[in-house]
């Protein structure tokens, strides 16, 4: 029961309404991929970092550390717990000066950096050895390469009968590291545990501990059990509390678009369904003689809602390869658009990351699939049953 030369408009609508079913497919499956990706790279990166949780001591200094860090490696589910150093400080060089957070870190954290040095090496950061690794965004503001001295200040320095000296040490750079994340990449200055002690004058003392649990969503019920021991000492937060505000911000944000996108697929069904109308008007006379010539109800219901619904679903097949395709080559369709309308569509200043990250979930494809279907079938259900109910009888009267 196709269109023929005579509607020749409804085939145009059924066209247009399955190109729109596969537009909004697409759509549906490359903003969710990257909104996932991009919440998915935030973790990992910020976690890759950080650990799912820390223990940060009050006022900064954690004495009796070794204790807690025993404490914390014997909490079932923690796999990982080491101590930390984190300070905010200033650094210059050759006459520039950036804010940057040294961390003091032990020899397996500095090791875990390996696969994210752009340029040096790891092997110069030792504690007899005055040197650091720095992120490739804060080189690139300082104008420092491997082998430069950047001057680390402190600003409590020691007190002298002139008043407090800020506390000034140079620190050759063997090695710049880019984890992907801008506001780490342009601040980490990253030293052995003792280094880092010396110049913030701390003696033994750290600062926090770091932790990582067997699973990052079950972080706070896994650290649960060290709370009460930690009261008055130490404060306990995990990454979903450290950066709440920019992860609630992402949620809100994927199910805002995934409602507003789900429109688009909705106005395609629309158009399916206005198709259909058209095609029973056009087809009465020929349903009436199918009906004579013995053509059940159910037969013709099964014409229309076929003919209906075989348009959302080549839309909906035909979207989801679509949508893979451009996830493919998402990077290099970012770079065109770019060259083209000579912006920086993806500033790492202000979207963290320096690309433009996906991840596809099997799951929310299956549930875009099935919406985009159901609401296909929905639509083919009053024109379908407009043709079955029509009465060849008093169709034929009038011919």
């Amino acid at each position: 029961m196709l269109p023929g030369r005579s509607e020749a408009f409804i085939a145009l609508v059924a066209g247009i309404s399955l190109v729109a079913v596969m537009l909004g497919v697409a759509a549906l499956v490359i903003v969710m991929s990257v909104m996932n990706g991009f919440r998915g790279e935030l973790i990992d990166k910020i976690v890759g970092l950080n650990g799912h949780a820390i223990i940060q001591a009050y006022g900064g200094r954690l004495d009796n550390w070794q204790d807690v860090l025993e404490e914390a490696r014997n909490t079932p589910g923690v796999v990982r717990a080491t101590p930390l150093i984190e300070q905010p400080l200033l650094a210059t060089y050759n006459g520039r000066a950036e804010a940057v957070l040294v961390r003091g870190n032990t020899p397996e954290d500095i090791a875990r950096l390996q696969p994210n040095i752009v340029a040096g090496s790891l092997a110069g950061l030792q504690p007899d050895q005055n040197n650091v690794a720095i992120g490739s965004r804060l080189a690139m503001n300082l104008g420092l390469t491997v082998g430069d001295v950047i001057t680390v200040i402190n600003p409590q320095g020691r007190s002298t009968p002139f008043g407090t000296v800020p506390r000034q040490v140079g620190y050759t750079v063997a090695a710049i590291f880019e984890v992907g994340v801008y506001d780490y990449d342009q601040a980490f200055v990253i030293m052995p545990i003792p280094n880092a002690q010396t110049l913030l004058l701390t003696g033994d003392t750290i600062g926090m501990i770091e932790i990582t649990t067997t699973d990052p969503e079950t972080v706070g019920e896994t650290v649960a059990p060290l709370i009460p021991k930690l009261s008055g000492q130490a404060v306990i937060a995990d990454w979903k509390t450290i950066n709440a505000s920019l992860f609630e911000a992402l949620q809100v944000e994927r199910v805002a678009m995934f409602f507003v996108l789900s429109i688009i697929v909705l106005v395609a069904v629309f158009n399916i369904l206005s198709s259909l109308i058209m095609l029973v008007r056009s087809k009465t006379r020929d349903i009436a003689i199918m009906r004579t010539m013995g053509a059940t109800r159910r037969s013709l219901l099964k014409i229309f809602v076929t003919t209906g619904f075989l348009i959302g679903a080549i839309g909906t097949v035909a979207g989801l390869i679509l949508g893979f395709v451009v996830l493919y080559f998402r990077q290099s369709i970012v770079r065109a658009i770019e060259i083209a309308s000579g912006q920086n569509l993806w500033d790492p200043q202000v979207r963290f990351l320096t690309e433009l990250p996906a991840r596809t979930d099997p799951g929310e494809v299956l549930a875009i699939t099935v919406m985009s279907l159901v609401f296909s079938f929905l639509a083919t259900l009053y024109p379908a049953f407009k043709a079955a109910s029509t009465d060849p009888v008093q169709v034929l009267r009038y011919e």
